[in-house]
């Protein structure tokens, strides 16, 4: 597939909605168009899981994603500006379940070779999003149970490792040979969304029943650990800790780092060509 061609009769592709006025960017509305989506209010949730991309890779979404409004019909309406970059990230972004969504990202997937930059798919973006939420997760909880008692945090932490994956995080960091701490940068996206349920669902156990103390909070964290590693077991056919590793999100942020860098120097240099 060489274009996205998905507006008005379809004679239209993507780099034809590019307007060049002190930046080179595309409107969300007509992109929005391409994807699919029917209004706004359905494609901000797109463009918000973009701009959370954004903050993940630290590159400032507010220069990327720009709110502007743009008459239509004789009215206002709320629109935003989106550079090349930030049309890849709601791209991958989108619904892959709508054929257009799909078929733009097969369109990204070839263009973006020659920025190397080789996402294939939402999956790795999705394993970014998540990774974030955890971090925030992990912090919450963290308040959560030092409010109600807790002393030792580690003691806590390999409770809920050795309820979900039969031993401590120290272990399963040497099982499958990564560094220290860095045992959640290599999960893929299912792993991940389980370890975020699983902290999700112990700070809400721990709230709902006034648990407190040490011993008991440590035995809450055991417990919901094991139910998240029945429900992984049941719907995955495997142990948590078999759990195929993916490629370090590290490396991930880098790449899309260094795409957007490109992406930018493309479109500045296109437009010193003309």
């Amino acid at each position: 597939m060489d274009e996205i061609q998905n507006i008005n009769n379809g004679s239209l592709s993507f780099e034809d909605f590019k307007i060049e006025n002190g930046i080179t960017y595309w409107w969300a509305s007509d992109l929005m168009t391409m994807l699919g989506y029917k209004d706004m209010k359905s494609f901000q949730k797109v463009l918000d899981r973009a701009t959370k991309a954004f903050v993940s890779l630290n590159i400032p979404h507010y220069e990327n994603i720009i709110a502007e409004l743009r008459e239509k019909d004789g009215h206002n309406v709320q629109d935003f500006k989106l550079t090349r970059f930030a049309c890849y990230m709601s791209v991958m972004n989108g619904d892959p379940k709508k054929v257009e969504v799909a078929q733009a990202q097969v369109y990204f997937a070839q263009q973006t070779r020659k920025f190397e930059l080789y996402i294939q798919n939402n999956n790795e973006l999705d394993r970014l999003l998540i990774r974030e939420e955890l971090t925030e997760g992990n912090k919450s909880l963290a308040s959560v149970v030092k409010q109600a008692g807790l002393i030792d945090f580690a003691k806590f932490h390999n409770a809920g490792y050795l309820g979900m994956y039969n031993m401590p995080s120290w272990q399963l960091e040497k099982k499958r040979g990564v560094k220290k701490g860095k045992l959640m940068d290599y999960m893929g996206r299912t792993e991940l969304a389980a370890n975020l349920f699983r902290v999700t669902q112990t700070e809400e156990r721990i709230k709902n029943e006034g648990i407190t103390g040490q011993a008991n909070l440590e035995q809450t964290h055991f417990q919901v650990g094991k139910e998240v590693r029945g429900i992984v077991q049941k719907n995955v056919g495997k142990n948590p800790e078999n759990l195929i590793q993916e490629k370090l999100l590290s490396d991930i942020k880098k790449e899309l780092k260094e795409g957007h860098k490109k992406m930018l120097k493309e479109d500045k240099n296109t437009k010193k060509k003309k």
